[in-house]
């Protein structure tokens, strides 16, 4: 078998092609059970692909980890068979064999890396030395992944591959001078690289902007872009022109090549011609680090970040955008609270997944005709990465500077069958990709600020902590919180402020309750919101107004206790009642924040 380390020194490494989109699975069955219910049919292939000249193959076992972390019953057979196909066929060659690994789900319940590992140690028992990680989106779990096999096999060499869009992001958000950056600095990883997703010329271009490499570098690009009728998926891109183009990234210093999907044995032919035809070079161009870009300048902020990040307190406030399209009293409510004192307007992203007027377009409008600072939601509920990044540009050129990254509430059951729910992010992946859009080369000549929602409500209040910590890992400024309406949410948001420190600027969530029906709803049929019950009893028999007076009550009694522990406070408006929340913000005005100074 090949010495894949000694081979890289000495000239390029040519892999195989795609397996799924070459090899004909019965229908209704996965391409990987092959492995079991069609073994000559996969050892076909693999013989195919090392007669056109490959010199690594891959196991045939791209989707173990889904199908592990499902707990598919035989996953384990199919991985066992996978190995041994590959290996009986590459003995005729003494081509080397890569363990192939394809993305693994990363959930709270399973995370990426332990489901990586189990797929790994499988392999391992099998005798595999050379494990390829390939078309990920993220590199959770993957790192370590490679510490445990390496702690079992020394001499293992990995090779972890991203599918990077040509924009040179991940689906999930992710950058790829990021991942190869972290890849490197690990110094564990072998070799790195970009697979699927992209075409030749894209991937070439992905790699140009790249730069050189500590790790050889590894580019196994599709055949082409995808033509999709009722019954099946084509790719027209010819192996000539696929040739052609990876033997151009060779010569520009790439050292592991092959083909993703559409590719198939013509193009591994043709690419083993091209790549015999270059000259040969003796020694490989010594590696240089990637550059670490240095921290991007604050191009332009505002007024609420510098009173902010100043240490003053701040206050912002949530006025739900309308139902219809009509502005007008939206702006002339806004116009007053920001005469009354308020820093920022905030604007929900159609809340309870009930379509309203969109958060960013309100966002913009608010800000360029009263310029008020606005910070809008952005929910990972409605929108793909497409979407997400055409909104943020756009927002950012309308000079927003903040966002709040939340999750979003699930369309409701009932409306499924016809609206579908996204959630290609969570708002950590989404404040890590918002944060990546900024820095050298990239998007935004600055970065936006990044808020997410911090529940002092939940009922495992230490695991909401655990994930606001993550939050701040991934880019997070700081959280605005659920209503405060409880001694329990209090004594949650002494501990939060312990907990995060002072590197996490916390709004404390303040909404008046306004009647003691309307406290009884939020109680009970609204997520996230706690109200004690002595509160509830004292709305009893209230009208109106004597309801509207004790509302202004217990929040500023609620703010009182809050602010030691907070950096202002974010509001929240009761049924659009802007004259009850002028009153609040005079009250905290004068009582308690212009009278700290």
């Amino acid at each position: 078998m090949i010495d894949v380390r000694a081979h890289l020194a000495r000239k390029p490494l040519l892999f195989d092609g795609g397996m799924g989109t070459y090899y004909k699975a019965k229908p209704g069955t996965e391409c990987e059970q092959g492995n079991l219910l069609d073994p000559a049919g996969v050892r076909k292939v693999h013989r195919e692909y090392l007669a056109a000249g490959a010199e690594a193959i891959k196991t045939n076992t791209f989707g173990l980890p889904r199908m592990a972390a499902a707990r598919q019953p035989d996953w384990q057979a199919l991985a066992r068979a996978g190995w041994k196909l590959a290996a009986e066929a590459a003995v005729e060659t003494g081509a080397a064999v890569f363990a192939d690994l394809g993305p693994a789900p990363d959930t709270e319940a399973a995370p990426a890396g332990s489901i990586y590992m189990a797929v790994a140690r499988c392999f391992v028992e099998q005798g595999a030395k050379n494990f390829l990680f390939e078309t990920l989106s993220s590199d959770a779990g993957v790192l370590e992944t490679v510490q445990a096999v390496k702690a079992q096999v020394p001499d293992a060499f990995v090779l972890v591959s991203f599918a990077v869009l040509p924009d040179g992001y991940t689906r999930e958000g992710m950058y790829s001078k990021d991942l190869v950056r972290r890849m490197t600095e690990s110094g564990i990883v072998d070799a790195v690289g970009f697979n699927c997703v992209s075409a030749p010329g894209a991937m070439r271009t992905l790699v140009q902007q790249l730069g050189s490499t500590a790790l050889p570098l590894s580019v196994m690009p599709n055949a082409g872009y995808p033509v999709v009728t009722r019954t099946q998926v084509k790719y027209q891109g010819k192996p000539e022109y696929f040739a052609k183009e990876l033997a151009r990234i060779a010569a520009e210093g790439v050292r592991i090549l092959g083909g993703c999907c559409g590719t198939t044995p013509a193009h591994i032919a043709a690419l083993r011609a091209a790549l015999d035809s270059l000259p040969a070079v003796e020694k490989a161009a010594p590696a240089v680090q990637v550059s670490t870009p240095e921290a991007p300048t604050v191009e332009k902020d505002d007024a609420f970040l510098r009173k902010l990040n100043a240490g003053k307190k701040v206050i912002a406030i949530e006025l739900d955008s309308p139902k219809d399209a009509d502005l007008t009293n939206y702006l002339a409510g806004a116009k007053r609270l920001q005469a009354v004192g308020a820093d920022l307007l905030t604007i929900a992203d159609c809340p309870i997944a009930r379509a309203r007027m969109d958060s960013s377009l309100v966002a913009c409008r608010v800000h360029r005709e009263l310029e008020l600072c606005t910070l809008p939601h952005m929910t990972c509920r409605d929108r793909n990465l497409n979407a997400t990044k055409a909104l943020l540009l756009g927002l950012y050129a309308e000079g927003v500077r903040e966002v709040l990254a939340i999750t979003g509430d699930p369309i409701p059951t009932a409306e499924r069958d016809e609206v579908k729910n996204v959630y290609q992010f969570n708002s950590r992946k989404l404040a890590q990709y918002i944060v990546s859009l900024a820095g050298e080369g990239r998007e935004m000549p600055s970065p936006m600020t990044v808020f997410g929602a911090l529940n002092l409500n939940a009922r495992n209040f230490d695991v909401e902590l655990r994930r606001a910590v993550e939050k701040l890992e991934n880019g997070m400024a700081g959280f605005l919180t659920q209503p405060v309406l409880s001694a329990q949410a209090v004594e949650n948001l002494r501990k939060a402020r312990q907990t995060l420190g002072e590197r996490a600027k916390i709004l404390a969530g303040i909404m008046p309750v306004i009647s003691q029906r309307n406290a009884i709803f939020m109680e009970n049929e609204i997520n996230g919101i706690h109200v004690e019950e002595d509160i509830i009893q004292r709305f009893a028999g209230l009208d109106r107004e004597q309801g509207e007076a004790l509302g202004l009550e217990v929040s500023m009694q609620m703010a009182r206790e809050a602010l030691p522990y907070a950096d202002g406070f974010y509001l929240m408006t009761p049924f659009n009642r802007v004259a009850l929340m002028e009153r609040l913000i005079a009250r905290l005005r004068t009582e308690l924040l212009d009278a700290e100074g």
